[in-house]
């Protein structure tokens, strides 16, 4: 089976074998990313859809030899930066509701943790390494390119990120 490098080569060459079987191995990788982050989660069909056209219109600035993932995640991590402030400036302009419906019972009384929840008191970019690192299975380089930041950053903010939710599950009171 061919590496995904080789798929971009021939994705970038016009090979549509490439291209459909690189669309059929990032795209689970790609929607995973989409679907954990609670503010992209309702949007994940159209921000996958969305990353694709950036990839295909992009797809002659990767370079042969360069790790594809983080120049993918990259992609991705703007494109739903780009939706995020869209979505901003239209509820901006929406008119709030009252009241807000229950929530169902089903939800609350669960005794596991709430995992959206954990993850909304990281930071941002904390979220952002910690989603890259354990559900896109990305390595510390390459979540280093994916945000364009350094390696060591990286792992700092993971390890903030694991004090923080390792607090969380022993029902310790966490700053923001």
């Amino acid at each position: 089976m061919p590496d995904l490098e080789s798929l971009m080569c021939g994705y970038q060459q016009a090979d549509e074998a490439a291209a459909r079987l690189f669309i059929e191995r990032v795209s689970p990788l790609l929607l995973r990313y989409f679907l954990v982050q609670p503010n992209n989660r309702r949007f994940a069909d159209d921000l996958l859809q969305d990353t694709w056209m950036r990839i295909h219109k992009a797809r002659h600035t990767w370079r042969r030899g360069e790790p594809v993932l983080p120049w993918i995640f990259a992609i991705a991590r703007y494109t739903s930066l780009d939706s995020w402030r869209k979505s901003r400036r239209l509820e901006s302009r929406e008119i709030q509701v009252e009241e807000l419906p229950e929530r169902s019972a089903s939800t609350s009384s669960s005794r596991a943790p709430d995992l959206d929840a954990m993850l909304a008191v990281l930071p941002a970019s904390q979220r952002e390494v910690i989603l890259l690192l354990k559900v896109s299975g990305l390595s510390i380089e390459e979540v280093a390119r994916a945000t364009a930041s350094t390696a060591g950053s990286v792992r700092q903010k993971a390890h903030r990120a694991y004090r923080t939710l390792r607090a969380l599950l022993r029902g310790k009171n966490v700053e923001a």
